[in-house]
């Protein structure tokens, strides 16, 4: 796979506003913030990631997929390198708007026939026409998409860039594992119980205790899928002291169990 300049790739991809365009890369980039006038569907192989927009972060686990829709500025990380990161970004089409689907940001379950699909375009670079007998390929997957993607993964994360909460949301990140409280946490600016409620509330809709959850939450699925930590101990690094209450929390907002989440392969002899 040959090596390309990957802010080059992110000009390429509208050049042409009839074809889709297919990028596998291996090694990791960092991007800022940027859209596209094509729907993008992505898939990282081997690894976790996180996608970012303006307004909200998503959690992207191992056998998912992101859907970003045409326009809505984004940008993606992961973790550690992966084996590739694997995008297709489709063409828009009369109807487009009309489907709920492409015109929402959501991560999915991949179907085996969606991974086999994405793993077919593997030796595929860059744009696809409509007189390429590929096309109709790239297209038959669109069109599926909708159909096999009904029920997004239910977790995610609301975030801002107000100046005075982002380095508070920034401090709960990196303390997941301590028993944070609204009194520790606006001890630690200067801000009463009171103020920091009143912030959550008016910046981001949400309050301090539902933000902490689903951090805690999107923390786990990590450990989850990238380590072979019990689910004591997983418990215990996101501020649970106890594993019931953990998994209880886990289940409501996943939908799983946290073992039935953990890949058989990362499991170790106890489970929840």
């Amino acid at each position: 796979m040959k090596d390309i300049n990957p802010q080059l790739v992110l000009e390429d991809v509208d050049a042409i506003p009839e074809s889709a365009y297919v990028w596998h890369w291996k090694t990791e980039h960092h991007f800022s913030y940027h859209k596209h006038n094509k729907g993008q569907l992505t898939y990282v192989e081997g690894g976790v990631a996180f996608l970012y927009t303006k307004d909200k972060t998503y959690f992207l686990p191992a056998r998912h997929y992101m859907w970003v829709p045409a326009g809505v500025e984004h940008y993606f990380q992961h973790r550690y390198p992966a084996n590739y990161v694997r995008t297709v970004y489709f063409f828009s089409e009369p109807g487009d708007q009309d489907d709920p689907f492409y015109t929402k940001t959501g991560i999915y379950p991949v179907s085996n026939l969606l991974l086999e699909m994405i793993l077919h375009t593997a030796s595929w670079d860059g744009d696809v026409l409509p007189d390429d007998k590929r096309f109709i390929f790239i297209k038959a997957m669109k069109n599926m998409l909708p159909e096999i993607s009904s029920v997004p993964l239910p977790i995610t994360l609301p975030t801002t860039d107000n100046p005075r909460l982002k380095p508070v949301l920034k401090y709960i990140q990196e303390n997941l594992g301590e028993p944070l409280s609204l009194e520790s946490v606006g001890h630690e600016f200067s801000y009463s119980e009171r103020t920091l409620t009143r912030l959550f509330r008016s910046t981001m809709d949400i309050s301090f205790f539902q933000y902490l959850k689903l951090a805690r939450m999107i923390k786990a699925m990590g450990y989850l899928l990238e380590t072979e930590k019990t689910i004591n101990e997983i418990a215990w690094d996101t501020g649970y002291n106890s594993v019931s209450a953990f998994s209880n929390t886990f289940y409501k907002l996943v939908g799983k169990r946290p073992s039935d989440f953990q890949p058989k392969g990362n499991r170790p002899s106890q489970s929840v």
